[in-house]
């Protein structure tokens, strides 16, 4: 069994000794209320898909800020998690040509491209419950943001009743084995946004071959603002 592992770069680190937060449903990093930071730990998650797919996300937390111009429309969120997969039996492939994830919609932000694949990320919306209901009535626009080739960090305008898919890392699947995708502070600027907005974690594996599948582990929803 091989171990293969890709981690998001460090981006905007805001907090320290999250060790004594963790224990603490909700903390508040500011010295002003005003401008506080609500740190959000969030429960880990597993789930079983065909060819024997196992996927579990731990580690997941996520530091909420609101945004600087204190326009009501504006928040900032750093988000960190650890997404692995048991893939026993992926068959051997070779990376091809990548058609991405814009412009496909129902491909749940995951893309057949000659080798299986895991990816993780964030789906989010403006004045949008984000159940299961509300992700596979589609998107209006993805968002793609890989670790290994992304700096600073990325901006989401959203509008009432929109959700956006954002790709935090990937980690193509050549071979059966054990894979994980690590992230630290990814951070994401959400604009626009004058009502509430949710995010939801998800990680997609999709196993190519004879026995294509595709299995998605969702995160629980939480509000950031």
């Amino acid at each position: 069994m091989s171990e293969n592992r890709t981690s998001g770069l460090r981006r905007g680190a805001r907090f320290a000794g999250i060790g004594a937060a963790a224990a603490v449903a909700i903390g508040l990093f500011s010295t002003g209320a005003a401008n506080a930071d609500t740190f959000v730990p969030l429960p880990d998650g597993q789930k079983l898909g065909p060819n024997g797919v196992v996927i579990t996300r731990t580690d997941e937390h996520a530091l909420i800020s609101p945004s600087l111009a204190d326009n009501g429309a504006g928040r900032t969120v750093w988000v960190s998690g650890n997404a692995a997969a048991d893939v026993p039996n992926a068959p051997e492939g070779t990376v091809g040509p990548n058609n991405g994830q814009l412009g496909s919609p129902g491909t749940n932000n995951s893309s057949t491209h000659g080798a299986s694949q895991i990816n993780t990320g964030y789906i989010v919306g403006c004045q949008v419950n984000i159940a299961q209901d509300a992700i596979s009535a589609g998107v209006s626009g993805g968002i793609s943001l890989t670790g290994a080739n992304a700096s600073g960090s990325i901006g989401l305008n959203l509008g009432p009743g929109q959700v956006k898919f954002v790709q935090i890392d990937s980690k193509d699947i050549t071979k059966p084995g054990h894979y994980s995708v690590e992230y630290q502070d990814a951070e994401m600027q959400i604009q626009g946004c004058a009502g509430y907005a949710q995010a939801r974690a998800y990680t997609v594996v999709e196993v190519i071959g004879d026995n294509y599948s595709k299995t998605t582990l969702y995160g629980q929803p939480f509000s950031i603002g």
